[in-house]
């Protein structure tokens, strides 16, 4: 039964969790294994989530996997406002981030203060980066679409113009920092990618 004080933090939860339905209607730059359409966001965050909570089962790393997972589900809220910028972009992170978090802040804002403040600070831990756990989500987030782009011989990089030294410069750092064991494997694929002609020429 739900108690009479209860009804309201339901309620503005409802709430929250209707203004997050928008995140399947915001299109990312890689599409789905065997598929000939965009990604949403809100598909890519269920599939990292799974990913860290399976991969941290194989490897050598000792992080709070629920706190990761709630990292990863939370870190690309504020594309609801800001929609998707390309994960291989070179330029405007800095100022991106600065919208993400005002958006951000809205969207959670509609929940109760307590758990607001609690998705508003994962989402911080992720961008800051500075925990193991907020490392190996990075390392999951980074790694998602260039198994995609993979699985697609090239996919947005060939139609981006982007080079192979793009794409390892982007998502290399990252990957290793947060999962050694994960980036030499992608190391592999990346370099099995280049022979195979799947990102563009260097100019």
């Amino acid at each position: 039964m739900i108690q009479a004080g209860n009804t309201e933090g339901i309620s503005d939860i409802i709430r929250f969790v209707l203004e997050i339905d928008k995140l399947k209607g915001v299109l990312r730059k890689v599409k789905p294994t065997g598929e000939d359409r965009y990604e949403n966001t809100a598909e890519h965050s269920w599939q990292i989530a799974l990913f860290a909570l399976s991969l941290e089962q194989v490897v050598e790393i000792s992080v709070d996997v629920n706190r990761v997972i709630a990292m990863l589900l939370v870190h690309d809220l504020g594309e609801i406002d800001a929609g998707d910028k390309f994960v291989f972009a070179q330029d405007g992170w800095e100022d991106r981030k600065v919208v993400e978090l005002r958006a951000v802040e809205r969207i959670c804002d509609i929940a109760p203060l307590k758990v607001a403040d609690w998705l508003i600070t994962l989402w911080k831990e992720f961008d800051g980066g500075g925990t193991s756990e907020a490392r190996f989500a990075k390392a999951i987030d980074r790694c998602m679409p260039v198994l995609l782009n993979l699985s697609h011989q090239g996919g947005s990089w060939l139609e981006n113009g982007v080079t192979y030294e793009r794409v390892v410069g982007r998502v290399g750092p990252e990957i290793e920092n947060g999962c050694p064991e994960l980036w030499t494997y992608m190391k592999e694929k990346l370099e099995e990618g280049r022979r195979k002609g799947f990102f563009a020429a260097t100019s």
